[in-house]
């Protein structure tokens, strides 16, 4: 699942709510929607630091005595 920002996620969002707007629903509402259930589906959580360094200075790590 694409992380909330990103292009793909963008995309998939414009697409929801675009369904949303012919539905019948406002604009506004309609993008809230369609962003709590992007979120909700795919049980959206941070992945973390993705490398070494985002885990910080390596003397700072818990875990490192």
């Amino acid at each position: 699942m694409p992380e909330p920002g990103s292009k793909k996620y963008d995309v998939r969002r414009a697409r929801l709510r675009k369904e949303l707007e012919q539905s019948g629903i406002s604009g506004q509402e309609a993008d809230a929607q369609a962003n709590e259930r992007l979120q909700e589906e795919e049980g959206l959580r941070s992945r973390g630091p993705r490398t070494e360094r985002g885990r910080g200075p390596k003397g700072e790590r818990p875990g490192n005595d």
